[in-house]
């Protein structure tokens, strides 16, 4: 049976007009449909010192919390493994609750049970979104007042690249490639880390359009990079670059190219991309931060709007993925 063109058309009218509505909460856009990240009021960055860390039990020790599906707070995660800052820094990972669309705690600390109560908790305007990645301190005495010691991923990652620990460890931001280090943090940070999103949370064709070709321009200028100036951004070792890199590239195939569409071109037409992802995944302090049924969960199961069945969909396993060689 043959269902109406008028019943057709209202019915697209309708699911179009309600999800633009569900859509101004996920992802907001500017008057040309292009998404436009919420800003958020980040705290100012407080380091405790060496020595006031390495006197503090390890319940008094501040805590870096983080959700395994968020490729801000993946950043953070992955120098936490790579400086080994297990001894001065605790890591706590948290889960995402899709029905109530919040960040809650597998065990309660201080008293708190879900990331919202510890901003509370920590006297934070509840105008504030609760957001990872975050860093607490619950201070040295038991009923002290607890406090946010940074929670924005670019203010972190270079926190954490500074953050005393009682060993030798590396630096990933040495000061010979600090003014590289900026110019691929804004490339990456507008184009590649927010693209993906511009691409997924575009309004209409001509925002997505836009999108996917500034994302697919960035790749290119990294791909010539890395072919004239490899294995790395920056050169011959790791930087805060990579690493800021990476967290988007390893969710490519699992999350957005089937969810954003980021699609335009596949990723292992970037073949000094695919070997650059292929040599940071061997690391294995990086490699146990990935968990791509963890992303498969969260992205397909949260962002509703964009696909409202729930349906997981069956994801390629990612070790196949990195490790394969590039098809001809």
């Amino acid at each position: 049976m043959s269902i109406p063109p008028l019943i057709v058309t209202t019915a697209r009218f309708g699911w179009n007009w309600q999800w633009n509505l569900l859509m101004n909460g996920l992802g907001p856009v500017d008057g040309q449909g292009n998404y436009t990240r919420p800003s958020s009021q980040h705290q100012k960055e407080l380091v405790p010192s060496k020595e006031n860390l390495l006197i503090r039990s390890k319940n008094q020790l501040p805590r870096l919390l983080i959700g395994r599906s968020c490729p801000w707070a993946h950043r953070t995660w992955i120098i936490h493994e790579l400086r080994g800052l297990k001894n001065t820094l605790q890591l706590m990972i948290i889960r995402a609750d899709h029905n109530e669309g919040r960040w809650v705690l597998e065990r309660p600390w201080l008293s708190c049970k879900s990331l919202s109560d510890l901003y509370k908790k920590c006297e934070i305007n509840k105008s504030n979104r609760a957001t990872v990645p975050v860093i607490i301190d619950p201070g040295i005495e038991d009923h002290g007042q607890p406090k946010i010691l940074g929670n924005e991923s670019a203010q972190l990652i270079k926190v954490l690249n500074k953050w005393p620990v009682n060993h030798e460890t590396i630096d990933l931001e040495p000061k010979t490639h600090q003014k590289e280090i900026q110019k691929w943090g804004n490339l990456l940070q507008h184009s590649v880390n927010n693209g993906v999103y511009k691409c997924g949370f575009a309004r209409n064709q001509q925002a997505y359009d836009l999108a996917s070709k500034e994302l697919f321009n960035a790749l290119a200028k990294i791909e010539l990079s890395l072919s004239k100036n490899g294995p790395w951004l920056c050169g011959d070792k790791i930087t805060l670059s990579d690493i800021q890199l990476f967290p988007t590239l390893i969710r490519w195939e699992t999350v957005y190219m089937p969810l954003f569409s980021c699609s335009a071109i596949p990723l292992w037409k970037f073949p000094k991309i695919w070997e650059w992802r292929q040599n940071f995944m061997s690391i294995p302090a990086v490699e146990k931060t990935c968990d791509s049924l963890a992303w498969r969960k969260d992205y397909f199961g949260a962002l509703f709007p964009l696909r409202p069945s729930g349906i997981i969909p069956a994801g390629p396993d990612l070790s196949e993925i990195v490790h394969s060689s590039i098809p001809k």
